[in-house]
């Protein structure tokens, strides 16, 4: 059976985010995961998470200034030390709240240097994270995006993504597939998910388009749920997607799955 984790930075946003730990566990939710936990002290989470009864399944490594539109650092030469500070930080809040898997946004491809030296740049920004977290027990995870929501993002599929871990060439670096984004990219999820699947160690949906829950666009998700199920695939969905409404209104497609 398919495990579904709450996406705290999408969903229940109706709610202040300390309060979105309640209503996921009330609404059936086992697991949730959000973009970053930096915010807020790793203690109070730990604590949410426990009174809870929640799983953590994932959250990204600090991706620069967002709200200035950065969306990753490791692709930019001159940020490697920002960029392991980050590492460490993610290792701190990673073992208080027991997560084991850990998302690199790489960012948007820096204007003005050579492709050369932005590849050269991720490929060891990606080695050390791999190496360091891989000593925590900690699997490190890329995801490719979509060039219509975020234009110049230097990995939008998955050849591309397949591409950075073989030049890696590190054990614990994956894929987190994107169900949403890869729709949009390159389609064919279904021959993509069982040919790459023992790379892939998450996969996060979305309805195409709009980006909201299952059932609201063109996807076949009780399929889809069905061959990633076939394929071998045993962890987490990670639920990222925008309700059209309010979360709860829009939960009826996950109900046979909790």
């Amino acid at each position: 059976m398919v495990q579904f984790s709450a996406n705290l930075s999408t969903m229940f946003i109706e709610y202040d985010f300390m309060d979105r730990f309640e209503h996921a566990a009330k609404a059936g939710f086992k697991a949730v995961e959000y973009m970053f936990p930096y915010l807020y002290s790793k203690e109070a989470i730990a604590e949410k998470l426990k009174r809870y009864g929640l799983i953590q399944v994932l959250f990204n490594l600090p991706a620069g200034d967002w709200s200035a539109g950065e969306r990753g650092i490791a692709v930019i030469p001159g940020r490697e030390e920002e960029f392991r500070q980050g590492v460490k930080q993610a290792i701190e809040y990673a073992k208080m709240l027991n997560v084991t898997r850990i998302n690199c946004l790489v960012g948007l491809t820096p204007k003005g240097i050579s492709l050369e030296e932005i590849k050269n740049t991720l490929i060891e920004n990606l080695r050390y994270a791999a190496e360091m977290l891989q000593r925590e027990h900690i699997k490190l995870l890329i995801e490719a995006i979509n060039t219509v929501d975020i234009p110049n993002f230097f990995i939008s599929n998955t050849k591309d993504a397949l591409s950075i871990l073989e030049e890696v060439a590190h054990p614990n670096l994956f894929i987190m597939y994107d169900v949403y984004h890869m729709q949009i990219m390159e389609g064919n999820l279904t021959e993509t998910i069982r040919k790459h699947i023992k790379n892939i160690k998450h996969i996060q949906i979305a309805d195409v388009p709009g980006r909201h829950e299952p059932g609201t666009g063109e996807i076949n998700y009780t399929n889809l749920f069905r061959f990633i199920e076939e394929a071998g695939y045993n962890g987490f969905i990670g639920c990222e997607y925008r309700p059209l409404n309010k979360t709860e209104e829009g939960l009826g497609w996950i109900k046979p799955y909790l």
